[in-house]
């Protein structure tokens, strides 16, 4: 990274072993990745609740006035939009620029913030950010210079977390003191009112937000199935550019589930844990890798399906088995978190585990009211396994009580469900778990490294499982 850039002088602040700072999660981006990115996480602002104070950085005025019209648009939602770019012809000109909440920022040559790529956004109710370095001729090594140019390579990353997003915008501030004093001086008083304001504003949903990006990444996607101009750009750049936008769709439902752990106080591990606790199960299961990773997956991205924790939901659930005849198959009303990823065809069977997490094993859960083996084997381990890890979470925080004696209780618990709830093989498996968990077998809970996404393309994602499972018991199940 270059020496003074915003990217370098953050990444050295969240070196490992920084008290109260963690690793940042790199990655490496393509260009029309990144327009996408950015077009999604900018007209969110459109329809954001509260106005937020922008930071962008261009590069060269000539990329800003391909975007000027567009953050016209956008200046009307926003308290204040700061374009740090290296000037070019009609840079100072374009009528955006003479808003009187648009300010510019004409970087010098050497300026290492002008080899950068980043948008900050920040307002009471919605933050977002994508900090991104170009590569320089070197850190391409044997491979030659992009000739197109959403070829282009950025280091960095994306993140939707409030705190991160106002510690980097404090860094682009005191870069544009270099240039203007006063205009620094303005917006971190505006900083300031933002950190305030925050602590009583109403936080929005970024289930749209993630939708968003993931329709923009779709639709860079489906620019690339055009014809091509260059043999070279059907050989190689197509296949590259087209996974790296489809990481990026799953780093964006990565991410929204991890701040939906940072906010749960007594519970911010839920998805680790969960995770690593569905891959032992499918690991003493013996099942095929594939099947692992994308339990594993299912894991992380448990709680973007809020129906086990809605009881206004559950009772608005249509049971499979009714007292009343009808003629219409059972159906199965729609959860939101869910929704996201179905979007991605790559996840749809992620969608569907995540969905059928809180069936029964003796068919009275929701939301399809599916009954034993009709229920996907990966929505009952991960249903077993978060209940197990709710039970252990309470035992041990809000109770105190040991690990062993919480896991020994969390246990008890799923057994006394035994067959009525939970299939009870898996009450079985989860038991020989316990019994190694408390004997000293430990399991790696960590983070997932977000910007490598790519690691379930190969996971089987995009089968039907309720398609598989409701063949081989004869039953039809009405998708949402």
């Amino acid at each position: 990274m270059l020496e003074g850039s915003i990217l370098q002088t953050l990444g050295q602040s969240h070196q490992p072993g920084q008290p109260g700072k963690r690793p940042l999660n790199f990655g490496v981006y393509y260009k029309n990745t990144l327009v996408a990115l950015c077009h999604a996480l900018e007209d969110a602002v459109l329809s954001s609740s509260s106005s937020p104070l922008m930071v962008t950085a261009f590069q060269r005025g000539k990329w800003y006035l391909q975007e000027a019209e567009r953050y016209a648009e956008i200046a009307q939602c926003a308290r204040q939009i700061v374009i740090l770019a290296s000037p070019d012809t009609g840079f100072v000109e374009h009528p955006t620029s003479q808003m009187p909440n648009v300010s510019l920022v004409g970087l010098e040559p050497g300026d290492p913030v002008a080899q950068e790529w980043h948008l900050m956004i920040l307002s009471p109710s919605y933050a977002a950010m994508v900090l991104c370095q170009e590569l320089s001729a070197a850190d391409y090594g044997t491979q030659k210079l992009p000739t197109e140019d959403r070829e282009r390579k950025f280091y960095g990353f994306w993140t939707f977390e409030a705190n991160l997003v106002q510690e980097t915008m404090e860094l682009a501030i005191a870069h544009v003191g270099r240039y203007d004093p006063e205009l620094q001086a303005q917006l971190t008083e505006q900083l300031q009112a933002i950190a305030t304001e925050a602590q009583t504003a109403v936080q929005d949903e970024l289930g749209p937000v993630v939708t968003r990006v993931i329709d923009y990444l779709q639709h860079s996607q489906q620019d690339l199935n055009l014809p091509l101009r260059s043999q070279r750009a059907v050989s190689l750049g197509q296949p590259i550019l087209d996974n790296n936008l489809v990481s990026n769709e799953i780093q964006a439902c990565l991410r929204m589930a991890q701040l939906t752990d940072q906010a749960d106080t007594l519970n911010p591990n839920a998805a680790a844990e969960v995770a690593a606790l569905t891959e032992a199960i499918s690991q003493l299961l013996d099942l095929p890798v594939w099947q692992v990773n994308r339990l594993r997956l299912a894991g992380l991205l448990h709680r973007l399906a809020p129906l086990q924790r809605d009881e206004s939901r559950l009772s608005a659930g249509v049971a499979r088995y009714s007292d009343t005849d009808t003629d219409e198959p059972p159906s199965c009303p729609l959860v939101p978190g869910a929704q996201v990823l179905r979007t991605m065809s790559r996840l749809r069977a992620i969608a569907t585990i995540i969905t059928h997490q809180t069936e029964w094993w003796n068919g009275s859960g929701q939301p399809a009211g599916l009954a034993g083996d009709e229920i996907p084997l990966e929505s009952r381990i991960l249903g077993l396994v978060v209940a197990f890890q709710q039970n252990v979470t309470q035992c041990r925080v809000v109770e105190g009580k040991p690990i062993d004696v919480a896991l020994t209780e969390a246990l008890s618990v799923c057994q006394t469900q035994q067959g009525v709830h939970w299939d009870p093989k898996l009450v079985d498996t989860l038991e020989l778990l316990v019994n190694g968990l408390c004997q000293g077998l430990s399991l790696p809970a960590g983070s997932p490294k977000i910007a490598a996404g790519m690691w379930l393309l190969d996971s089987h994602c995009e089968e039907d499982l309720l398609g598989f499972y409701t063949e081989k018991s004869g039953v039809t199940i009405n998708r949402p």
